[in-house]
């Protein structure tokens, strides 16, 4: 295994999307493709020229070889990627919407290999990695696999390393809604950088204000939190500064899925390149914005070269004006902050 930049784990299905709109139950025909939000994200971060490692479980059948091939021609390091003879890989059917509304997803990933992980399945060389990106859907999917996700925060925090930490509720894999509100925040104090949505911030704090949400995690012992505020844009808040940042506009949109994970990507690759946390949300906005003109949870992830163009003026090699891609605005002192179509947030 070569050096690692990035570790990521989770649980990366099989997919078999729908070619045609309508109910699921009458399509005849599916394209096959790989689905997992912990996945898209690595495959994101791979795309831009990161060494990316994933940790995960599938079965010893055709769909496990099949996600195992993808990942690999994505640039994965699926070395530790673990083949169970005893549990198959788990799959989803998605439908098409040509609206640009959500699709009609049915998951069918009970038992599944992934659901196995557990902390045996660390080995040493992961924990060298670079930085850890973990979601809340891995502790969703088993007692050992949360047992896991707590284990690898928490070791990789305290040797120093970077964490970045994304809810990602699914409310359907857990007991309780209670339950799933006290793991995810246990879990999201183990890491430096948080990236709720607004809809799961309030779930999970009880606060309304995107600032209040932040405050929250921040005092729970985040460096940094971003809060995803759809095709408004984001909030973000440090200890030092906070700021909004407006989202890139997009005139049709194909698929949402994926969006998040897009944002994701931004917030990571940005951060470890050492860019300020303003520059770090306003990248991930615009990942973001590609991930829903794509067909697909990861077809519309940048390539570096991709990234490259759309930052940098080709002609003077100088970053580009902040305004392509979504203003900033940053304050240094509580105020209110007001984005496009947002109420006022008191800080």
């Amino acid at each position: 295994m070569s050096e690692i930049d990035i570790l990521s784990f989770g649980e990366t299905m099989a997919m078999l999307v729908a070619e045609q709109s309508g109910d699921l139950a009458k399509v005849e025909h599916f394209h096959k493709r790989i689905a997992g939000a912990d996945s898209n994200v690595a495959i994101g971060l791979s795309r831009l020229s990161f060494n990316v490692a994933w940790l995960s479980r599938v079965g010893n059948d055709s769909l496990g070889r099949f996600v195992v091939d993808t990942l690999a021609r994505e640039g994965l390091d699926c070395s530790q990627v673990e083949v169970c003879k005893t549990h198959p890989t788990g799959f989803q059917f998605k439908s098409r919407c040509d609206d640009g509304s959500d699709p009609q997803v049915e998951y069918f990933r009970r038992g599944s290999a992934a659901s196995h992980l557990s902390p045996q399945s660390i080995t040493p060389e992961l924990l060298n990695a670079r930085h850890l990106h973990a979601t809340g859907i891995p502790p969703a999917l088993s007692g050992t696999a949360r047992e896991m996700s707590f284990e690898l925060m928490t070791r990789m925090r305290n040797a120093g390393r970077s964490v970045s930490f994304d809810p990602n509720l699914r409310p359907s894999l857990w007991a309780s809604e209670r339950e799933m509100i006290g793991e995810i925040n246990r879990l999201a104090a183990l890491a430096h950088w948080v990236l709720p949505g607004l809809s799961e911030g309030r779930l999970l704090t009880g606060f309304e204000d995107p600032a209040d949400i932040a405050a929250f995690y921040l005092d729970q012992g985040a460096e940094a939190v971003a809060i995803k505020l759809g095709p408004q844009g984001a909030y973000y808040r440090t200890q030092l500064d906070q700021g909004f940042v407006a989202g890139v506009p997009v005139t049709h949109v194909v698929d949402t899925v994926g969006a998040g994970d897009g944002f994701a990507v931004g917030m990571i690759s940005a951060l470890l390149e050492h860019q300020s946390f303003a520059e770090a949300v306003r990248r991930a906005n615009w990942i973001g914005s590609r991930a829903v003109q794509s067909r697909g949870d990861m077809e519309g992830l940048p390539t570096r070269a991709e990234l490259t163009v759309e930052f940098m003026d080709p002609i003077a090699g100088k970053p580009a004006p902040t305004g392509s891609c979504g203003v900033a605005t940053v304050f240094e002192t509580p105020q209110t902050i007001v984005g496009a179509g947002l109420p006022a947030m008191r800080t």
